[in-house]
């Protein structure tokens, strides 16, 4: 046997080091992913919670059409309102119109995603879906433009609220923050434009224009109704006489 075999010189470089050195690389970003995610979970709990026991003064939605308006020289006009203070048939409306599984749902319908995936036709975007409280979500928290992302966190903002600040208080929010038309946030603003009155005292027909406004608040028009809005509003009615008074029982 040769000197050179004895004293192993054929045998690999240990590569030790270079996989300690990697491995000390993904422990340090895994510490890293962790400690971000933890963050992200521990401030999205506490916007939560701010503005289950807060009225927001502004909100995500609000400061984003100030940036960017789709037209010029709008007023904002904007009162806040508890629940209580607005009245049931509005409630009851916006339920009817946007979000009939709102008692039923934990803030993601599973079931409407079940559906609306199932009849969508290939390539096509998924339409529909979107809860009244991933609404809410999205008009308090985040930024206007589509995106998976948004829609992730939508998401997990709405089972938050869901979660934390109940379904009372979701609607309140809702009811508070959504635009209405142009610069017109929530029930009470809407209702003093639209029909020169307080919120708490809207009729059936009344609530039911407001809520048919809510797909499109800045093309669609009450004011007088045109013939599709007053058919829309129709149809909010009749899901209103279908839905009941006990729907909003269930909130609580």
């Amino acid at each position: 046997m040769s000197g050179d075999a004895m004293n192993g010189s054929d045998a690999p470089v240990p590569s030790e080091p270079k996989r300690s050195f990697l491995s000390r690389i993904w422990r340090g970003l895994w510490r890293w992913l962790f400690k971000l995610t933890l963050i992200f979970v521990l401030l999205s709990v506490a916007l939560v919670a701010a503005v289950t026991f807060f009225d927001p003064p502004t909100w995500a939605w609000r400061i984003d059409r100030s940036l960017f308006p789709p037209r010029a020289g709008i007023e904002v006009s904007h009162s806040w309102r508890p629940l209580e203070n607005i009245s049931p048939n509005l409630q009851l409306a916006v339920i009817a119109s946007e979000d009939q599984r709102f008692p039923l749902h934990y803030g993601v319908d599973f079931e409407a995603i079940k559906i609306a995936l199932a009849d969508r036709e290939p390539r096509e975007r998924l339409r529909g879906a979107s809860t009244l409280t991933q609404q809410t979500a999205k008009n308090l928290f985040l930024w206007s433009s589509r995106s998976l992302v948004r829609k992730g966190l939508e998401a997990w903002f709405a089972l938050l609220l869901d979660t934390i600040a109940g379904k009372r208080r979701t609607l309140e929010l809702y009811l508070n923050i959504v635009e209405f038309g142009p610069g017109i946030y929530g029930a009470e603003a809407a209702s003093v434009h639209y029909f020169g009155k307080s919120a708490s005292r809207l009729s059936v027909r009344e609530a039911a224009l407001l809520a048919a406004l809510l797909p499109n608040p800045w093309e669609y028009r009450i004011s007088p109704p045109t013939e599709y809005m007053s058919g829309r509003a129709d149809w909010i009615s009749r899901q209103m006489g279908q839905l009941g008074a006990a729907t909003l029982k269930e909130l609580d």
